[in-house]
């Protein structure tokens, strides 16, 4: 469908509607069909006249037929605007944005969108004296907004509310459903919602037993109950309950944990916060969140940490250890020292540090002392280079040398004045490339990547969608070389895995990776295309075989076992800008927030 045309559903394919329904049900659908007419429309009712389940009928005649397509459908109740764009963000593929953010995607998207937005009146969450806790906040920041850009169309269930009235609006549709019995029922108390919680042997309310109604909506009893900011009240006892913070809901918890005079206990805001773009997705999964606070509390919040460790243990990925204050620009294992990883920041300055824990190495891969990690981090780095160089990508060969993609996408060799064998093979590459791209722009370096756990490897890729592979290990006069792509490459790596393979993976600016063994063809097609773009890779040989990590600029992180082409997705925290895998698993993720590992359980990664 597009805005502008007309398609003609057959209403007999949609599910069957009750006599009552049907004229309603052909009201909207006409409407979804008719491109060119209203951009908005209402669906009216009392409480009980089945207004949510008209629009569930349209979007489930949708589904696997063409012509009438639903980009998202957003369920407004306890819905604040944060929480309803970071929804919406993630159902047409941008991930969670703030709101701000989200208006200007939209606006730039071409796709005519349709959006379902059910229980509008319902919307708003938080303490009763913001008006995060009125729907009418959602309307004016978001969703009137949204209905000014000619591209989108909605239709929106308000109840008997005056929400979206016409007013400021051109023509609006409406389905009127009208009255049923049973409106306005008084919501249950706090003592009666806490009183339907199972309980653990010790007394402890067992929050993974209690019913969704009561983890749905007792916090906002517990609001009515005794107000947000009593420090002896059912807020704080919810607050300070690991268990609830992993079942209760997660959009009720970050409307009240968005209201700074609540108290709460440790550093909880600050880890919620984090973690709630993530958290308030669709997760049924208690593990799973679990994982997702744990990774979030890690290096903020010890108590939370350790209390919830053995739970997002039980998940097939938990967080290592973190540290939030290194903005990181690049990220590479350095071939030759046990567990050591090199990462760069914004300012160009290198850091190595053991992978499995945090700690930094000097160049030898030792421990570094306190007095040689201070704000220089000298001992920490492999070599000395100039302080104008700000890496984006790295190749490391050793822990003293290293091939850099600077940000001017010039490749630089980094070696010590003492190695003068290792410092003519990487200027050989840096010089290799460095003509290529004066002789032709589809030769500019645009992307450099490493791997290689027998013989380190450097790989680059350029503007014409090439890809060279350059071992680092032995002298080579030129790369083994083949064009991958129809677009610039925008990111590198590869393997070597134990039966003597050389695999090598790279991204286009298309959205494509690709595969190719270099002794062979590169595969004919990708092994995945999606329409965002590739932030990072990285590649090990596990004991599960060659896995491929893949960031996207949509915020997911793919797991690809490469033999057998299953896939895993890692729902992390925030953008990637650079990735590293080792053999064991410990996958690292590196941004301008910090440096985050994760342990990825192998052995069931790929289960379902």
């Amino acid at each position: 469908m597009t805005v502008g045309t007309t398609v003609t559903p057959d209403i007999a394919a949609w599910p069957p509607l009750d006599e009552d329904k049907r004229a309603p049900g052909r009201q909207l659908l006409d409407w979804a069909a008719d491109g060119a007419g209203s951009r908005l429309c209402l669906v009216r009712g009392a409480e009980g006249s089945g207004k949510s389940a008209l629009l569930a009928w349209l979007l489930a005649g949708t589904v696997g037929r063409p012509g009438l397509v639903v980009h998202a459908t957003v369920p407004s109740e306890g819905l604040t605007t944060e929480t309803f764009a970071w929804e919406l963000g993630r159902q047409l593929g941008y991930g969670p944005l703030s709101p701000g953010r989200m208006l200007d995607q939209v606006a730039a998207d071409e796709r005519p969108l349709l959006l379902l937005v059910p229980d509008l009146h319902r919307a708003g969450a938080g303490p009763a004296d913001l008006p995060s806790a009125a729907p009418e906040t959602l309307v004016a920041e978001l969703l009137e907004p949204l209905l000014t850009l000619p591209h989108l169309r909605a239709a929106v269930e308000v109840g008997t509310s005056g929400l979206l009235a016409a007013e400021g609006v051109e023509a609006v549709e409406v389905v009127d459903l009208g009255a049923r019995d049973g409106e306005g029922a008084e919501p249950a108390p706090y003592a009666e919602l806490v009183a339907a919680v199972p309980r653990t042997a010790d007394g402890r309310p067992d929050w993974a037993q209690a019913p969704d109604t009561v983890l749905r909506r007792v916090l906002d009893a517990a609001l009515r109950t005794d107000g947000p900011y009593d420090q002896g009240g059912a807020v704080l006892s919810l607050l300070a309950d690991p268990g609830f913070l992993v079942h209760g809901s997660a959009t009720a918890l970050t409307a009240v944990l968005a209201d700074e005079r609540v108290p709460v206990p440790g550093r909880l805001r600050e880890v919620w916060r984090r973690a709630a773009p993530e958290l308030t997705a669709y997760h049924t999964d208690s593990a799973e969140r679990a994982a997702l606070l744990h990774a979030a509390a890690v290096d903020t919040d010890p108590d939370l940490t350790e209390y919830l460790r053995p739970l997002a243990g039980q998940h097939w990925w938990s967080a290592v250890w973190a540290r939030r204050a290194l903005p990181v620009n690049a990220l590479a294992l350095v071939p030759g020292v046990a567990r050591g990883l090199l990462a760069a920041d914004p300012t160009g300055r290198l850091r190595t540090y053991d992978v499995e824990s945090g700690t930094a190495l000097d160049a030898s891969g030792a421990t570094a002392s306190p007095s040689s990690v201070g704000a220089s981090d000298a001992a920490a780095a492999p070599a000395v280079h100039p302080a104008s160089v700000r890496p984006r990508s790295l190749a490391p060969r050793d822990a003293r040398s290293a091939l850099l993609l600077d940000r001017s996408d010039a490749l630089l060799p980094l070696v010590t004045e003492d190695d003068p064998t290792t410092a003519f093979a990487l200027e050989r590459i840096a010089e290799y490339h460095g003509s290529a791209a004066l002789a032709g722009e589809e030769s500019l370096v645009t992307a450099l990547g490493s791997g290689g756990t027998r013989s380190p490897y450097a790989v680059v890729g350029d503007r014409g969608g090439t890809v060279h592979v350059w071992s680092l290990g032995e002298y080579q006069d030129v790369p083994r070389s083949h064009r991958v792509h129809e677009q610039p490459v925008t990111a590198v790596t590869c393997v070597d895995t134990t039966d003597g393979l050389t695999l090598t993976f790279s991204a286009g600016a298309d959205g494509s990776v690709r595969l190719w063994e270099v002794s062979a063809e590169p595969m004919p097609v990708p092994v995945q295309e999606r329409p965002y773009r590739t932030t990072g890779l990285a590649a090990a040989d596990t004991p599960a075989g060659p896995v491929l990590a893949v960031a996207w600029s949509d915020g997911e992180v793919h797991l690809w076992h490469v033999f057998t082409g299953r896939v895993r997705v890692l729902p992390w925290l925030r953008d990637c800008d650079s990735l590293a895998l080792t053999p064991e698993g410990v996958l690292v993720v590196g941004d301008t927030a910090g440096l985050s590992t994760v342990r990825l359980r192998l052995d069931v990664l790929w289960e379902r």
